[in-house]
């Protein structure tokens, strides 16, 4: 079962569907999430592009709580979750190198310039399994990496979505300083990420609001369409 019925309504000439990934209430764990049936729920009913937007930590001082980040690349540091719509018989193997829709990651990123919200053109969103925050350890271990953003949610969300010729779209709201950045600031609580999150949810909406409304009719800058029939011989 997807996690809640699907709300459909009208953004401009767009129709378009919501579902809450942890469910209206935010009963579901980030481990926990049957993303597969999430992300079919959207195709069954005909949707071509899937914007997800998530509250995420920082990893780098200069990507600030409040700041938008438009991710462009992925790292999977889950376990155990189905990430895959490919099980055979017929051999897949869908290309991850630019998981992340172009054409809707420069959308996002002009509309954002627009309204004046501060936003980051591109970031690498590392992805653990949840629902525990990361140890000092693990954050410095990101951080050194290069990587700018950590989320529970990311994957396999965005990469299904473009298993299923859809386009997908992340928006990272900076709710935290992961671990406090090894003790620069204090550890995140969850509590901080809530508020920090609320604060945010207006610049969110009015972003989602404009872009949606933007969004050309016809997809023709990018190859996500084209997905499976690129990933089979």
């Amino acid at each position: 079962m997807p996690s809640d019925s699907l709300f459909i309504g009208k953004i401009g000439n767009h129709r378009v569907a919501f579902m809450p990934r942890h469910g209206r209430n935010h009963t579901i764990l980030p481990h926990l999430i049957n993303y597969r049936a999430n992300v079919w729920a959207m195709k069954h009913i005909g949707c071509k592009r899937v914007i997800s937007p998530c509250a995420a930590g920082s990893l780098q001082k200069q990507v600030k709580p409040g700041d938008f980040v438009i991710c462009d690349q992925f790292i999977d540091w889950t376990d155990g979750r189905k990430s895959t719509f490919f099980e055979g018989p017929i051999v897949t193997h869908p290309s991850a190198a630019e998981t992340y829709c172009p054409e809707l990651r420069k959308l996002a990123i002009d509309t954002a310039k627009e309204l004046g919200i501060t936003v980051h053109e591109s970031g690498t969103v590392v992805v653990i399994n949840g629902p525990r925050f990361s140890t000092k350890s693990e954050s410095k271990f990101f951080t050194n990496q290069g990587w700018e953003v950590i989320n529970m949610t990311a994957y396999p969300e965005a990469y299904l979505v473009k298993e299923m010729d859809m386009c997908p779209l992340n928006i990272s709201l900076i709710t935290d300083y992961d671990a406090g950045l090894v003790g620069d600031v204090p550890p995140v609580s969850h509590h901080e990420v809530i508020q920090v999150f609320n604060s945010n949810v207006a610049n969110l909406k009015n972003l989602l609001f404009k872009m949606i409304e933007k969004l050309p009719e016809e997809r023709e800058n990018c190859s996500c369409k084209d997905t499976k029939k690129n990933s089979q011989l």
